[in-house]
């Protein structure tokens, strides 16, 4: 699979672990940084992870800040991006199967290395349900995308 992912400076430490993991199991990792501990703000990162989805350079996005949630935010401002903070593996895997999420956030001071590696590889195995219930919602959100990007 083809994965973007990003961190601010926050999630610096925690990014490289989760690059390593994936490249470990073959998939094709795009980098977007931080590369280093300085500061940096956020969502010009998580921008260019969202927008790589958006032009098909990567199936699903990954985003690790602080807590994972300024990150979420800043993703789902940009139509046709749905994320999540996932810190528990039941989301991990939900969020793709009912709503068919493509960025996960991560907060690394929430989550240590382990429980990340297990997050990312449950998040990316979950496929979204054919059942009509979950594709209608998920129309609805693509809808309202539409609307608001006018």
């Amino acid at each position: 699979m083809r994965i973007s992912i990003g961190s601010d400076h926050a999630g610096f430490p925690l990014k490289k672990p989760i690059v390593d993991f994936l490249e470990s199991q073959g998939h094709e990792v795009t980098d977007f940084g931080s590369y280093n501990p300085e500061p940096v703000d956020f969502p010009v990162i998580t921008k260019k992870v969202c927008q790589s989805i958006l032009d098909g350079e990567a199936e699903r996005g990954i985003m690790v800040c602080g807590t994972g949630v300024g990150a979420s935010i800043a993703a789902n401002k940009v139509p046709g991006i749905r994320a999540s903070v996932c810190h528990d593996i039941y989301s991990a895997h939900q969020c793709v199967e009912h709503d068919n999420v493509n960025v996960m956030a991560i907060g690394a001071q929430i989550v240590g290395d382990k429980l990340a590696l297990d997050l990312v590889k449950t998040f990316l195995t979950a496929e979204f349900s054919t059942k009509e219930e979950f594709r209608r919602r998920v129309e609805m959100l693509n809808e309202m995308d539409a609307q608001n990007s006018k």
